[in-house]
C-alpha cells in the first residue's frame, strides 16, 4: 500500500500527497567539504520516477557537486543516498552494478573520448558492463545514434569533427547506451542556440515520454525549465531552498529567486505563462 505524506509548497499553500513508493532517487543529510570550505549542508532531495526535474541555483553554489557525489566521483563526508529503493553503500556489489547499468550521464562539456569515433564512445560502457559481439555493438551503437538524432555517417566521425550540437547529441547516446531507466543531464544545453537548444529540450521530452525515463537535469537555462521539466529545486546555500512547478517558482518570496525567475530574462517567459 502506497505511504502518502504531506510536502509543504513553496507558496506555504496546502501540500499535495507524494507518493513515497514513486521515489526514485532520494538523498538525506549530503555534506560535501573541500578543505574548509562547505558546499553542500546537509542537503535533502527526493526525484520521481518518470519525471524531468530541473536543479538550479547560483553560479558556484554546487549543482554539479551534488551530481557527481550522487555518482561516486565525488566524495561526502555525511549523508545517505538511496536510488532504485537500494541504500548504496549498503548495498554489495551485484547490487551497485546493477544500480550503475540503471543509470547514464550527460556531462557538461560532452567528455567524449577524443582518441575514440562516436560509435566507439557509446560502445565504451557496452564493453565495462557486457559481454557482447562487435557486430551487435556495432548495431547497438547505430540505434543509439539514430535516436539521439544523428545521421548514421556520425558514427565513424571523431569528438573534433562535430558541431557543439553534435557533440551534445553524441555524448547523449552514450548515456543511453544502456537503457538507463535514470539519467543525469549536466547542463544540456549550455553553448547552443537557442534553436538547438530548443530542439534538444523537445528531444529530451520525447525520449522521456517514449523510453520512461527519469530526468535529473542540472540546468541555468530558463527555457528548459519552463519548456520541460516537471518539477524545480533550487540550490541555495548548501540546501535545497524549495521544489515546485514553474508556476510555484514565480511567487515564491526569495530575493535570488525573484530576481532568478522574475527578473528581466524571465519576463518573456512569464507572459507566456500567464497567457496559458
Amino acid at each position: 500500500m502506497a505511504v502518502m505524506v504531506k510536502r509543504k509548497n513553496v507558496d506555504n499553500r496546502a501540500a499535495e500527497p507524494v507518493d513515497e513508493t514513486n521515489i526514485l532517487l532520494s538523498v538525506r543529510g549530503i555534506e560535501v567539504s573541500f578543505g574548509s570550505t562547505k558546499v553542500l549542508k546537509g542537503l535533502d532531495l527526493d526525484v520521481m520516477s518518470g519525471e524531468i526535474l530541473g536543479f538550479v541555483g547560483g553560479s558556484g553554489s554546487g549543482k554539479s557537486v551534488l551530481m557527481r557525489t550522487i555518482l561516486g566521483l565525488i566524495k561526502r563526508q555525511a549523508g545517505s543516498i538511496k536510488i532504485f529503493g537500494v541504500d548504496y553503500d549498503n548495498a554489495d556489489n551485484q547490487q551497485r552494478l546493477a544500480i550503475d547499468r540503471r543509470m547514464g550521464v550527460l556531462f557538461q562539456h560532452g567528455a567524449l573520448f577524443s582518441s575514440l569515433t562516436v560509435k566507439e564512445n557509446i560502445q565504451v560502457p557496452m564493453r565495462e558492463y557486457y559481454d557482447l559481439s562487435q557486430k551487435l555493438m556495432d548495431e547497438l551503437a547505430a540505434v543509439k545514434i539514430n535516436i539521439a538524432g544523428l545521421g548514421p555517417d556520425a558514427g565513424d566521425k571523431y569528438p573534433a569533427e562535430l558541431s557543439g550540437g553534435m557533440i551534445k547529441r553524441a555524448s547523449l547516446a552514450r548515456a543511453l547506451a544502456l537503457d538507463p531507466d535514470l539519467v543525469f543531464l549536466d547542463e544540456p544545453t549550455s553553448g547552443l542556440d537557442p534553436i538547438g537548444a530548443a530542439e534538444f529540450d523537445d528531444l529530451i521530452a520525447s525520449l522521456r515520454d517514449t523510453l520512461g525515463l527519469t530526468v535529473y537535469m542540472v540546468t541555468h537555462d530558463l527555457d528548459s525549465l519552463h519548456a520541460i521539466c516537471d518539477r524545480i529545486a533550487v540550490l541555495r546555500d548548501g540546501k535545497v531552498l524549495v521544489t515546485g512547478t514553474m508556476d510555484q517558482m514565480v511567487h515564491v518570496d526569495d530575493p535570488w529567486m525573484n530576481e532568478y525567475f522574475n527578473g528581466k530574462r524571465a519576463r518573456k517567459l512569464l507572459v507566456t505563462s500567464k497567457q496559458s
